[in-house]
């Protein structure tokens, strides 16, 4: 029996304590459970031959709470091959406490979840007990260091073997010393290349078969002996043929192939890097009056930091005093630079153009917007896709699968082939060495790292490879209409009725972005907002309130069915629908008196998304609490042909289900707030930030930029990963398939040197990390990008940049652009005369 102390969350009474305690007692195998509300834990005492600590803790999830955990991420080296991802995986998982592990060759990382009694102390000592390293943090230096040793390890056994190959292989055409052909010399050339070239391929067997798993290290160290000590036997005892040269060129085919496979997988993690770089690395702080310069890491919340002209603003933080423009299209994707005044946001790391700041850091270290992205970005890389899968089953059984089929054939080509030992000997080191369980492991995580990397750099941030592959299989998008196809920042266009003052005076107590808009339009034509009593709201309907001892409600139609209408405010009401504005109901103690009339702009590119989107095969959806006129307006704007309209915030998620009950697989598209169970039902969320809103915990894809194109980008993106992905594994799988037999002498008399054969393995898992570095060409770039920022002047028909144009006039949703002011006033005195 065994008794183990776990922390739990959740628990907001004794009853929930109980509640835990009856559901673990009912585990077969747990003897004892006591929970305590007080202590927020659970001391359990269990048999480890009936049940495990993973299946206490999902118990306890099943219940209805969770366990409190920790996650890190821990870079590994050591691991070539899919094999090695199973010992790792398989020797972490064995540590008490370690709930779930995730291990990626392509990133060389494990990403660990674990809860008490694991320590992080403990993760470290049971990757190194399993025969790899854990190493720190991301170092250039670091990497450069082990790279340059690498090389020189290489160069050496390189430089033996060239005599050592020139002295056994007497049919080449140029006379060699004749010590060289000296079966001793031989053996002293050999030794070094097979003990120290193949050092790593011995460790890597001994900690493999030690965690009863066989992985590529065996496959080499397994064919190299073979040819080694068959010589040294043959050198010492025999006097036969010798094959020190088979031995050293597996060797010498292999190293190479690793030194170009980690070159081309350094290029695969360039994303991160490139984030890492764009981080401040000193502040200038105040500190006692005076300026101090300190690592931006020693900057804590509260420091007021003074930041200069082409300076980069350290942390995120406020502006305290000064005014300035600020580049903020690292993050944001605006082009134009950013005012910034006392009170303003400044994100870290965007840059300070013309004047002088005084900053309050706000959030310094991992909380910055930029960590958190580099975070995300790491956690998505090391993640694994479904398809990974079936590369891991196969990897489970491929190295004995291969020894098998090694021995078979040596046995085949003795006792059938009538062949000599020698003869079926080299057949066997060559299945041994031309089998590659790399190209497996690489054929997924590569291709995710590549993916993800380059959606980081175009503000697109994939959560994890389940989101990548399931983006590629969507065939319908539903747009939400407030913020995401439309700025959110409606603005009043008409007012119907002597309403402003009351409906500003109820809209006073909301925070809706109606309400503000009613507000600031009161503020601009100076009316006074008198107080309100008894305020309430009702979510997608409207607002009621007291005012004078009358009761004042503004709200859309929902909200006045059983109020008086008259025929004409009913028309009025119509009319300013059919024009794509939200109408807004004024009325007193039941009776509509009036009505306000607002439109919200539609974001620039939103027409442009919705036609690539329909370019690309998918249905698009738009979702909105608006009534049908008002919401077909804005969807003929747009061209989008099916309208979700009426549909209240808490009725989404019923609608993306009643999609998905069609047979369709949705993508959810909203502001990861408002949206966030919708998001969540979707088979896919896709939520659109605003350069800051990167932590958006719902969405299984954030956009940081808030332009609807990133959604087609998204989409194009995950279809090449995931067809990267497929060409990958296919050839994985191919080659494999036909590379075993080949060596194992199917096609006789054509046989495989065993050199060759190691030549051939090492290049195909150079074939597959460079197939997915092609992902790296991809153009996310917007189509024709300079035709999309173009726009026809409506009245002098002339074309102009929409970027660059000064004038703008908005009617009716849409923005439209002037070459100069007299087309503007001409166009706002008339604009159906233009627009027609």
């Amino acid at each position: 029996m065994r008794s183990k102390k776990i922390p739990i969350e959740g628990m907001h009474c004794a009853a929930c304590a109980l509640s835990i305690e009856n559901a673990l007692r009912s585990l077969d195998g747990v003897s004892g459970a006591e929970v305590s509300f007080a202590s927020e834990s659970a001391v359990v005492t269990y048999d480890e031959s009936k049940v495990r600590l993973r299946d206490i803790i999902a118990q306890i999830r099943k219940a209805g709470y969770d366990v409190k955990k920790e996650r890190v991420r821990l870079r590994i080296k050591g691991m070539h091959c899919a094999a090695c991802v199973q010992v790792v995986e398989k020797a972490l998982l064995s540590v008490d406490g370690v709930l779930s592990v995730e291990v990626n060759l392509g990133t060389e990382s494990a990403t660990v979840t674990y809860t008490h009694p694991a320590k992080l102390s403990d993760l470290k000592r049971a990757v190194k007990e399993a025969g790899y390293n854990v190493a720190g943090e991301y170092s250039e230096e670091e990497t450069a260091k082990v790279l340059r040793r690498q090389k020189f390890l290489f160069m050496f056994i390189l430089t033996l073997s060239i005599p050592l190959i020139l002295g056994s292989m007497s049919f080449l055409p140029i006379s060699t010393p004749e010590v060289l052909r000296n079966p001793f010399v031989l053996f002293v050339l050999a030794t070094p290349i097979q003990f120290l070239g193949g050092y790593r391929y011995y460790k890597g067997s001994y900690y493999s078969l030690k965690n009863k798993v066989a992985n590529m290290d065996v496959l080499i160290a397994m064919g190299t002996s073979t040819a080694y000590f068959y010589s040294v036997l043959a050198t010492f005892v025999t006097h036969g043929p010798l094959y020190y040269d088979t031995a050293a060129m597996i060797i010498i085919f292999v190293s190479l192939g690793k030194l170009l496979e980690d070159a081309a997988k350094k290029r695969t993690g360039e994303s991160v890097r490139l984030l890492m770089q764009l981080q401040a690395k000193t502040a200038t702080v105040l500190r006692n009056g005076a300026e101090v310069e300190v690592p931006v890491e020693e900057v804590v919340v509260g420091d007021l930091l003074v930041v200069r002209p082409g300076e980069k603003i350290p942390v995120d933080g406020v502006v305290r005093e000064g005014h300035s423009t600020v580049d903020e299209s690292m993050m944001t994707g605006e082009s134009m630079p950013i005012e910034k005044k006392p009170g303003d946001a400044v994100i870290g790391s965007t840059i300070n153009l013309n004047g002088l700041l005084m900053v309050e850091a706000r959030k310094v270290g991992r909380d910055t917007v930029l960590s958190h992205i580099i975070r995300l970005v790491e956690e998505a890389q090391s993640s694994k896709a479904p398809m990974q899968r079936l590369a891991d089953k196969v990897a489970s059984i491929f190295v004995p699968l291969v020894l098998l089929i090694a021995f078979s054939s040596f046995i085949y080509w003795v006792f059938v082939g009538q062949k000599s030992p020698t003869f079926a000997l080299l057949v066997m080191v060559a299945v041994l060495v031309i089998s590659c369980p790399c190209a497996l492991g690489l054929a997924t995580p590569t291709a995710i790292v590549v993916g993800m990397g380059k959606g980081a750099e175009n503000g697109i941030l994939i959560k994890n490879g389940e989101a990548l592959e399931k983006a590629c299989k969507v065939n319908v998008v539903v747009l939400d209409k407030t913020g995401t196809i439309t700025k959110g920042k409606p603005e009043v266009t008409d007012i119907v009725g002597d309403v402003l003052e009351t409906a500003a005076a109820i809209e006073k107590g909301s925070e809706h972005p109606i309400a503000e808009a009613i507000l600031k339009k009161a503020m601009e034509l100076g009316v006074n907002v008198p107080k309100t009593e008894d305020f309430r709201a009702y979510p997608g309907k409207g607002v009621v309130a007291k005012l004078n001892g009358r009761t004042v409600a503004v709200g859309n139609k929902k909200m006045m069915e059983d109020a008086e209408l008259s025929e004409w405010i009913e028309m009025e009401a119509k009319r300013l629908e059919e024009e794509g504005k939200t109408v807004l109901f004024v009325a007193e103690n039941g009776r509509v008196k009036g009505l306000i009339a607002l439109a919200d702009t539609l974001r620039e590119h939103s027409a442009d998304a919705v036609r690539e989107l329909k370019s690309m095969g998918l249905e698009v959806v738009m979702m909105t609490g608006d009534n049908p006129r008002t919401a077909w307006a804005v969807a003929r704007q747009v061209g989008i042909e099916r309208v979700l309209s009426d549909v209240l915030p808490e009725d989404k998620t019923r609608e993306v289900k009643r999609l998905q009950d069609e047979g369709l697989i949705v993508a959810m598209v909203g502001d990861g707030v408002n949206d966030a169970p919708a998001l969540a039902q979707a088979d896919l969320g896709i939520a659109v930030g605003s350069g800051t809103d990167v932590a958006i915990e719902t969405g299984d894809i954030v956009l940081v930029k808030r332009d609807l194109r990133d959604v087609v980008s998204a989409i194009k993106l995950s279809r090449k990963t995931v067809s990267k992905i497929k060409q990958n594994l296919f050839w994985a799988f191919i080659y494999n398939l036909a590379a075993i037999p080949l060596a194992a002498g199917a096609l006789y008399p054509l046989l495989l040197p065993p050199a060759v054969a190691a030549a051939i393995m090492s290049m195909s898992s150079v074939t597959v990390v460079s197939n997915s570095l092609l992902l790296k060409r991809i153009n996310l770039k917007r189509k024709e990008v300079e035709a999309l920022r173009k726009a026809v002047d409506p009245v002098c028909k002339m074309e102009v940049d929409t970027e660059k144009a000064k004038w703008k006039s908005t009617y009716k949703g849409k923005t439209y652009y002037f070459c100069a002011p007299g087309c503007k006033k001409a166009f706002d005195e008339d604009p159906e005369k233009y627009v027609k």
